[in-house]
């Protein structure tokens, strides 16, 4: 399985270490058979994908349209609990069609069990992305 988010996946590894079981390499190797990704604030609804294969196939189709390189600027914040981590971090990358660069705060919150992420919510600004692939023009008419 290609791992499209490979900044993101060394990232984890870091900052979960052994928190996460050491065969999970790819993004969505980490994830529990029945877990979940979410996006509170996607564009044009909130979106949840559960389970590995419905995981690898939203990565999938958001490779198309972004190229993720990079992550940096980041920030572990403890919750007590050493199964909740939050992240806080940029991630940089480039439209796919475009070139246009990409460039995304996020703030994560990632439950694990057994080694496996078993939910984990990522809030980001839809705006960023739609810059990214739609242009700054486009954005600004949004405003309008």
């Amino acid at each position: 399985m290609t791992d499209t988010v490979k900044p993101l996946s060394r990232l984890l590894r870091e900052v979960l270490a052994e928190r996460l079981d050491p065969g999970a390499e790819t993004f969505v190797e980490m994830f529990d058979d029945d877990g979940v990704l979410e996006f509170p604030f996607a564009i044009p609804e909130p979106c949840r994908a559960r389970g590995r294969a419905e995981i690898a196939h939203h990565l999938e189709r958001n490779a198309r349209r972004i190229e993720f390189q990079d992550v940096g600027d980041v920030r572990v914040h403890g919750t007590g609990d050493p199964d909740v981590v939050i992240v806080d971090f940029a991630g940089y990358g480039r439209a796919v069609e475009t070139g246009i660069p990409f460039e995304q705060r996020y703030v994560s919150i990632i439950l694990l069990r057994a080694g496996r992420i078993v939910h984990y919510i990522d809030y980001w600004n839809p705006v960023a992305i739609l810059r990214t692939i739609r242009g700054r023009e486009f954005v600004e008419t949004l405003a309008d």
